[in-house]
């Protein structure tokens, strides 16, 4: 063991790619130093309390649960020493309209008749398109995503190309669902997981058909507690490996040195440091910190990118019990196809917006008084809207009459607490570019060598990870993510006490 300083690191972001990177890079032997902006850690998981009721403010989906697990292992640990999972059963319901629900089982079997029900012969053709979509996530998820995408030279040992074809990566999941199957509500079901890649499916590879695997295959869960659970468990694991935790610090300026970052300075103090890992907004870091010669892209290429939607989001406490909902509920009561699309082409407000609604109450008594209901109500729209309370309250009325009536309810007269989130709050919580929610969307063109780069091209201690970057946006990819980053700061700034578990 070397007698020599550690090597400092700084990482800008506590979200769930900053810590990851912290983790991991402090496990390999570094002093790690994470930053974070905002006075709770988690980025986009943040959460809050209200009224009794716990809010998880961002991502509510678990899916992937072999990613998170692979995380603790690399640490010696399990998901179970941090937190308790549940698997949703059934994983959740899409409403079509009134009284035309589609309760999604949680069990392969009671999938396929339901897909059986509805177009005679699709349960055999739900079993060939998970047979090659589990093909996609062993190749996508095990390996590709797990590459920094520096260069194409890195894919010429991966099943990529040698099964490039079988991969499906040049063509589109619309038209790889229709081959397979012909209901229009089968084909809704099968083209709903897109959605968290930020993209429409005419848009999406067919790569990602990956996600129905992950969906139907290997589940919906829930930690108890909230999402925000595997947060906590992050933070607690980066700082056995010792981690220092920085909250309500955010960065406001960097020092350079000979062509690298030397100093880290924030609203509370400045840091030495010998590599710098963003894991805030990467438009963010690079347009309002980098000086105009140390940036790797121009105004113009950060404005022609597709951006995944953002959200306008209401928090809602009930104080009587709901019927008629599970813990995830999707409406398409509105004809899915064309409002899809109003999220991603038109610049506009839609006007019959796809919702979501997810009520965590459902499952976990601990996130509302007893008695009570924990409402989150999300609606995807286009970044850079024109973002204003009586936008948001028009909205409000309009998801809201729709929820109580394909559920038969009155729900407004009954909510006691209610916050709204939407462009502005992810501007001014996350420095988000034009107030995105989710990151790049993952379009052909927008995927691995072809996102913002992990490294920056002019800073050589400078590095990045989160949503803007490789992998992609989600909670499984973010986790991946850092540990991609740190990595690839192993390579070429190699600690003096350890090596990274891989």
């Amino acid at each position: 063991m070397s007698d020599s300083p550690k090597k400092k690191v700084i990482v800008i972001g506590a979200g769930f790619a900053g810590l990851s990177a912290a983790a991991s890079l402090a496990q390999a032997g570094y002093a790690v130093t994470c930053l974070e902006k905002n006075e709770v850690p988690g980025g986009r998981a943040r959460v809050f309390q209200a009224e009794g009721f716990t809010f998880d403010m961002g991502p509510s989906w678990y899916w992937m649960p072999d990613v998170f697990e692979l995380f603790f292992q690399k640490f010696g640990k399990n998901v179970s020493d941090y937190y308790e999972l549940v698997r949703l059963d059934p994983s959740y319901q899409v409403l079509f309209g009134e009284g035309d629900i589609m309760e999604v089982p949680a069990q392969m079997k009671d999938l396929e008749e339901m897909f059986e029900s509805l177009e005679p012969g699709s349960g055999q053709k739900l079993r060939e398109f998970l047979k090659q979509a589990a093909y996609k996530y062993e190749v996508g998820i095990n390996q590709l995503v797990y590459k920094p995408s520096r260069s194409l030279t890195e894919f010429i040992d991966l099943k990529l190309l040698v099964g490039v074809l079988k991969l499906d990566v040049f063509q589109s999941m619309h038209k790889h669902v229709r081959k397979f199957f012909k209901h229009p509500k089968l084909i809704q079901l099968m083209e709903f997981p897109v959605l968290f890649l930020g993209a429409l499916a005419e848009n999406t590879p067919a790569l990602y058909s990956l996600m129905n695997y992950a969906d139907m295959a290997l589940g919906t869960w829930y930690p108890m507690g909230g999402m925000h659970k595997i947060v906590e468990g992050m933070v607690q694991l980066a700082q056995e490996q010792g981690v220092v935790l920085k909250l309500g610090e955010e960065v406001r300026n960097l020092e350079f040195s000979g062509g690298s970052i030397s100093k880290v300075i924030t609203s509370k103090g400045a840091y030495d440091t010998d590599v710098v890992i963003g894991g805030a907004d990467y438009h963010h870091l690079e347009t309002k910190l980098l000086p105009p010669a140390y940036r790797s892209y121009s105004d113009k290429y950060w404005n022609e990118r597709v951006m995944a939607p953002s959200s306008l989001i209401f928090y809602l406490g009930i104080n009587k019990k709901l019927h008629g909902l599970q813990h995830h509920n999707l409406f398409f009561d509105e004809d899915f196809g064309p409002h899809a699309e109003e999220i991603y082409t038109n610049p506009a407000w839609p006007k019959k917006p796809l919702f979501y609604v997810s009520v965590p109450s459902m499952t976990d008594p601990s996130v509302a008084p007893e008695g009570k209901e924990n409402l989150f109500v999300l609606i995807p729209v286009a970044p850079d809207l024109e973002d204003t309370e009586t936008i948001r309250e028009h909205y409000y009325q309009l998801v809201m009459a729709r929820l109580e009536k394909l559920t038969k309810q009155q729900i407004r007269p009954h909510v006691i607490y209610k916050r709204t989130y939407a462009h502005q709050d992810f501007i001014k919580d996350y420095h988000a570019f034009k107030g995105n929610a989710y990151g790049l969307a993952n379009t052909l063109l927008q995927t691995a060598v072809l996102k913002p780069s992990l490294k920056s091209k002019k800073v050589k201690n400078l590095f990045y990870t989160g949503q803007l970057t490789v992998p992609g946006p989600g909670v499984p990819p973010s986790l991946i993510s850092g540990q991609v980053v740190a990595q690839e700061v192993l390579k070429e700034f190699a600690p003096q006490e350890k090596t990274l578990a891989v």
